[in-house]
Order: C-alpha cells, then structure tokens, then sequence
C-alpha cells in the first residue's frame, strides 16, 4: 500500500513537526489496515531531510513488525512504481529510505 505524503515545510525541523502532527494519524490507520507492507512516498526535499524521515521510518518498522514499512522520496511516477515493484519482490527489505533521482541518475531500470 502506498501512503502519499503531502507538502511539508522546507526547514527540516519543521517539516518533521508537521510530518508527525498531519501525516502520522493517516500513517498509522494504513498500517492498521495493511496485511503486509506499506510504502511511504515523501515529496523531493535536501538532504538536511533524511535524518528524520529515516528515523520516522524506522520507527515505524519496529512499532508494527512484521508489517514492512519503507519510504521512496521521488515525484516521478516510473520511478515510484519501479521501487514500489522492487520493494514488493524483495520481502526482507524493510526499514528503508529508498531516495530516487531519475533525472541525474538516468532512465529508471526495473
């Protein structure tokens, strides 16, 4: 199941604020109602950002194991979906921030 997170702010310890007041309500009724995995989509941001959402991710895992719980941070559909692809073929992958760049890196393989 893929859970959307919407806009944060630009600051990193604002957005965190933000993430745990707005999105984590909506997090955990998805994970209440996921059998297996679900998948968090962060919007693009610096990487003053990965700190806290790996740690949110983190959290997350340990609180419901052994539901899977990982984040993809891309605004580009065929990358979302290959990860997405990646992440449902790969079942011991959980815990992770996965941050995708499909301009600077090249075409997404899958």
């Amino acid at each position: 199941m893929l859970v959307r997170i919407g806009e944060l702010p630009p600051a990193p310890l604002a957005a965190a604020a933000a993430f745990h007041r707005g999105e984590l309500p909506r997090i955990e009724a998805a994970l209440a109602e996921a059998s297996h995995e679900v998948t968090l989509v962060f919007p693009p941001a610096d990487h003053t950002h990965r700190g806290w959402r790996l740690a949110a991710v983190q959290s997350l895992t340990r609180a419901h194991a052994p539901r899977r719980v990982n984040a993809i941070v891309s605004d580009e559909p065929p990358a979302i979906a290959a990860a997405e692809r990646f992440l449902r073929a790969n079942g011991g992958v959980t815990g992770q921030l996965l941050v995708l760049d499909g301009v600077g890196a090249g075409s997404v393989v899958s």
